[in-house]
């Protein structure tokens, strides 16, 4: 690969990648730990995605989508988590990638600073692959078929009783949201990741918790308390979908951030990433589409349904469900790949900055409006 290949940042331009693109060399020496994926044809797109480097590739065997990343973000025991989820839901019916098997029956192999999966290409129509993360979809449709889809994710997950993964980086855990005192939840967080104390220390980062609390947080573990846990996607957007040509979701994938949280979690997160234009913070007051975001809920409910408190706790649970992902980004950005300018812009412009919009006169706006439709 080139040296132009560049990928998606925290903001809006392609950046150079931290990860080095998979080279062709490379690829073949991982196939050869994959023997029924074939000999390698060709290198067909490297992915933009910036945790990983990923690229999908054709062999005389047919189409595959082949990941690497360092051993600091994902080992394959690590990988076999997500592995099993997939699994359980291609049991149940749903259509996710085929993870390929490696000549040690493992579905993941490590050489040496890296790990390794590959996939089988997948099927469905990549709508979303050149679109920035975190974007809104294109059409109200799309937002209500990816409602229907996460609710049918949801049922299938219903009896997957894997425990919850551990403190991996980057991984969409809820654990401090839940908790009686979710400073002291915080707290214990940060602690178990030494990379994020360290960016966190010269910073009132309780203090500023405390206030996001405070403010947008009030009861909101007593409304989450009869929550069933159940192991979530944790990563719901566009690009994380492949469609059928009539705007059907074909495919889902990439379940590196699944985990065990509850359903209204995984809920807030896909509204929270999709009915917002966030990249626009700063330079446009009108963030958020209510449109959007009942598009998204009223195609979840054509599969699960909602009662008035279930819509409570999601309204209220919406301004803050980033936030522990937003402690995962600066734990990879400051702990793992030393770059503190992005990890500035996790804490600043991510967590704190889209909390606070939710104070905004706008942002009360779209919670008052996004609740009165809701509980229609």
């Amino acid at each position: 690969m080139s040296g132009g290949h560049r990928v998606h940042g925290m903001g809006t331009a392609l950046e150079a990648p931290t990860w080095p693109a998979i080279t062709r060399a490379e690829a073949e020496v991982v196939l050869d730990r994959f023997p029924d994926a074939g000999r390698l044809i060709d290198l067909r797109w490297h992915s933009p995605r910036p945790f990983s480097a990923a690229t999908l590739i054709d062999t005389d065997r047919g189409a595959y989508f082949l990941k690497r990343h360092h051993q600091w973000l994902r080992t394959p025991a690590a990988l076999a988590e997500e592995h099993g989820f997939m699994a359980h839901l291609r049991a149940a019916g749903l259509s996710v990638p085929d993870v390929m098997t490696a000549a040690d029956g493992t579905g993941a192999i490590a050489l040496g600073a890296w790990t390794y999966e590959l996939h089988r290409d997948a099927p469905g129509i990549d709508l979303y692959r050149d679109r920035l993360s975190w974007t809104p979809f294109l059409t109200p449709g799309h937002a209500c078929e990816a409602g229907a889809a996460l609710g049918r994710l949801h049922r299938a997950a219903q009896d997957f009783t894997a425990p919850s993964r551990g403190d991996h980086p980057l991984i969409a855990s809820f654990t401090i949201l839940p908790a009686g005192d979710p400073l002291a939840a915080a707290d214990a967080y940060v602690a178990a990741r030494p990379g994020l104390a360290r960016y966190l220390a010269a910073k009132p980062w309780k203090q500023t918790l405390a206030r996001l609390f405070a403010a947008l947080g009030e009861g909101l573990a007593e409304r989450l308390a009869g929550q069933a846990p159940l192991w979530t996607h944790g990563d719901w957007h566009p690009s994380n979908l492949l469609w059928s040509a009539d705007g059907k979701v074909d495919t889902i994938f990439d379940f590196g951030l699944a985990t065990r949280t509850c359903a209204l979690h995984d809920l807030a997160t896909a509204i929270e990433r999709t009915a917002f234009r966030w990249l626009d913070m700063g330079q446009d007051d009108a963030l958020g589409d209510v449109d959007a975001a009942m598009a998204i809920l009223a195609g979840y409910r054509t599969i699960v349904p909602l009662d008035r408190a279930d819509v409570d706790a999601l309204v209220h649970l919406l301004p803050l469900v980033h936030l522990e992902f937003a402690l995962s980004e600066i734990d990879y950005f400051a702990g793992i790949v030393g770059d503190l300018d992005q990890a500035a812009v996790a804490w600043q412009d991510y967590l704190v900055g889209h909390a606070d919009w939710f104070l905004s006169a706008p942002g009360q706006d779209f919670l008052h409006r996004f609740a009165q439709e809701a509980m229609a």
